[in-house]
């Protein structure tokens, strides 16, 4: 199975949470993102495939915090490629901060 290298994905993993990134090489289990945003919170798609193909109906109630320019994760379960339409919508949510 190929991965989707430098492509923008929604990124689940095992026990970090969900993060929306670029995909930048995957070996094993672990995967480096870049322009990563962690999807702490989402409304207004029922699911994760969903967020990734449609973006978010309600990006006011989304808690997105800000990105960072790089990470690496271990133990990832799903690589979802994400639409232009969602990659904007999930761009289009406010940077929240506690």
């Amino acid at each position: 199975m190929e991965h989707p290298i430098g492509q923008y994905c929604i990124v689940r993993t095992e026990s970090a949470g969900v993060f929306a990134a670029v995909v930048d090489q995957v070996e094993g289990d672990v995967v480096k993102l870049s322009h990563s945003r962690r999807l702490w919170y989402w409304r207004g798609a029922a699911s994760l495939s969903e967020l990734a193909t449609r973006g978010t109906s309600r990006p006011s109630e989304c808690k997105f915090p800000a990105s960072v320019p790089s990470m690496v994760i271990r133990d990832w379960i799903e690589l979802i490629p994400v639409s232009e339409e969602a990659k904007a919508s999930i761009a289009a949510v406010p940077v929240w901060t506690a």
